[in-house]
C-alpha cells in the first residue's frame, strides 16, 4: 500500500487522492497568445527527476503540491500552496469577442 501524506489530514492511502497535472507558472490570461495559453493547458514537461506536482485529497477537497521523483515515483514531501501563493489575484472577466455573422 502507498501512503501520501496530505498536509491537512496527515498520512493516507494513496487511493483517497487526485492527480491534479504539474506545477507551472499560470501565463496571463489577458495578454498571452491562444498557442502560449494552450501550451500552458495541454503540455507538460514529462522530466525525469523532481517535479512539483498538484494533488487533491478527494474525502475533504482538499488541493496542495507534493514534489515527486519520476523515477522512482518517491514522494518527497507535500506543502500546503500558500507556502508558495503569498498574495491573491483577482481575475477580471475577459471581454467575449462579437461573432459576425
Amino acid at each position: 500500500m502507498k501512503i501520501m501524506t496530505c498536509p491537512l489530514n496527515g498520512p493516507r492511502n494513496i487511493s483517497e487522492f487526485t492527480y491534479g497535472g504539474e506545477f507551472k507558472p499560470m501565463p496571463d490570461p489577458q495578454t498571452c497568445s491562444d498557442a502560449e495559453w494552450a501550451d500552458y493547458v495541454f503540455n507538460s514537461e514529462d522530466t525525469l527527476g523532481v517535479v512539483r506536482e498538484w494533488w487533491m485529497h478527494n474525502p475533504s477537497s482538499y488541493w496542495f503540491l507534493a514534489e515527486r521523483h519520476t523515477g522512482s515515483d518517491e514522494i518527497i514531501r507535500t506543502f500546503d500552496p500558500r507556502e508558495i501563493f503569498t498574495t491573491r489575484i483577482d481575475f477580471a472577466p475577459v471581454p467575449s469577442k462579437e461573432i459576425a455573422g
